[in-house]
């Protein structure tokens, strides 16, 4: 549907509606197209006007995709007129509505409405990132940094996870600004990363070498640069940090896994005590395995080829070493089905150990505890990232050093295609580094490691260019 060039009068859009194939529909469908074309508002206005007329009223999700216009060309009465007509007839919006409402209002010089708009959700849910954000980015603009920071802390605070254009922000708001608070904030930001191991994208690194170099007498110098695989940087001759945990490190880590996440209450929801108990039976009497695979996430690596064949050769691959493998697997693996064929997985089992789970159970744990109770040596192989047993772990240090181990052991299968008339297929295995791939500092410089192009989704990828930041 077409909306009109200019506002119509009621005899008019009842004409328009009639002439419509589902009317009970038409005011949704021609206001989605009005968002579509970006109409003049009085347009969209005119036919708020005539619904009003009509109903006595004007429906909920009509009002949502007026302010959606409206916030979409800036109209900030507007926005405040709808606002205070949603107050009046809804006590209580959902999350979308107060997306909009932040969104619009902090684009404006009505920005300090936004903030409290952000104090009344507040009330009722968790404010969505897009609240947060559009708030901090406003008072950034305005300069009201302390305010930005205070924003940003309480979302961090309320598991918000903010998105990375967020914290470039804060970059580009604060070049050449001075105050010891600020730069302890943004530091802070760079240890957010590092201890999230997020990577920034090239326009996000820049962002950070111009604040570093844009300082008040602070002298300091960026450089881009490859780390050698000897882990020392070309640029400042700085070893950067061993993957590698030290005994004692890996001892803390392997205790407080095995006791807060496979002990602790999550595990069961997908597990019963007795069979987590026949696995640690079974992982005790087998001890140690070089390999531990998890073999429902590696049958799914290709999707058009049968599960047992992905599987197959990922234990061929890896078993060419004479390495010790164990793969976790299901109970319905073992039955004869058109993605998993005896013969095969009898031949498979020649190769490795196999532990076949409940068809519910929870693979992750049970790929955690078999790896690390075979000591440092012991790699594993799924394409999950683990992320949920990270938050279990309850202080910094400990995730960081989950992290740390993970980043050492994953073993990140691809499968490729290779000439046809051979074997199809061959698995990459991306190493570990000896060197650790995240922020690091040692108060006068900073190794920033950076991916070339912006990924939303967490990567495996571990990025070989870096941004080297010394203080002359």
């Amino acid at each position: 549907v077409q909306p009109p060039e200019k506002p119509l009068q009621a005899e008019e859009w009842n004409k328009l509606r009639e002439n419509f194939q589902s009317p009970e529909i038409f005011e949704e469908v021609m206001l989605n197209s009005m968002i579509r074309c970006n109409s003049p508002i009085d347009v969209a206005k005119s036919l708020l006007t005539h619904l009003a007329k009509r109903n006595g009223d004007i429906a909920y999700n009509v009002l949502v995709k007026y302010l959606t216009l409206c916030v979409q060309q800036g109209q900030v009465s507007e926005i405040r007129d709808v606002y205070d007509i949603m107050k009046v007839r809804f006590k209580i919006l959902e999350s979308g509505a107060y997306n909009l409402l932040i969104r619009g209002l902090s684009n404006s010089n009505q920005w300090r409405m936004a903030l409290a708009v952000l104090e009344e959700v507040k009330k009722i849910m968790i404010p969505s990132r897009v609240c947060y954000e559009s708030c901090i980015k406003a008072a950034s603009r305005h300069q009201e940094m302390k305010l930005a920071f205070e924003l940003y802390n309480e979302m961090l605070a309320k598991d918000v996870v903010p998105t990375l254009d967020v914290l470039q922000s804060f970059f580009d708001f604060n070049r050449g600004m001075k105050g010891a608070e600020l730069q302890k904030e943004l530091f802070g930001i760079l240890l957010y990363l590092r201890e999230n191991q997020i990577y920034p994208h090239k326009t996000f690194m820049w962002s950070i070498k111009l604040w570093f170099e844009s300082l008040p007498g602070g002298n300091w110098r960026g450089h881009l640069t490859n780390i050698k695989d000897s882990g020392q940087c070309p640029v400042c001759k700085h070893q950067l940090e061993d993957s590698n945990l030290t005994e004692e490190e890996y001892s803390n880590l392997s205790e407080r896994i095995i006791r807060d996440v496979i002990h602790g209450t999550d595990t069961f929801r997908k597990t019963s005590p007795k069979e987590l108990e026949a696995f640690q039976t079974f992982v005790e009497n087998r001890l140690p395995f070089d390999i531990v695979i998890d073999g429902l996430n590696v049958a799914h690596i290709k999707s058009r080829r049968m599960q047992c064949e992905n599987l197959f050769d990922a234990v061929n691959c890896l078993a060419k070493e004479n390495a010790r493998l164990l793969v976790l697997g299901r109970k319905h693996m073992l039955m004869n089905s058109s993605n998993w064929k005896r013969e095969i997985m009898e031949e498979m089992q020649n190769k490795a150990d196999f532990f076949f789970a409940e068809n519910i159970s929870e693979d992750d744990a049970f790929l955690l505890y078999a790896t690390l109770r075979s000591g440092k040596h012991c790699k594993f192989v799924t394409r999950d990232f683990l992320r949920d047993h990270k938050a279990c772990l309850s202080d910094s240090l400990t995730r960081h050093l989950f992290r740390k181990w993970q980043r050492g052991h994953q073993i990140v299968n691809t499968l490729y295609k290779v000439q046809k008339k051979c074997f199809p297929y061959f698995f990459s295995q991306q190493p570990a580094l000896r060197y650790d791939c995240v922020v690091q500092t040692t108060g006068d410089t900073w190794h920033i490691p950076y991916k070339n192009v912006f990924e939303e989704k967490y990567s495996y990828q571990v990025p070989r260019k870096w941004l080297c930041i010394q203080q002359k």
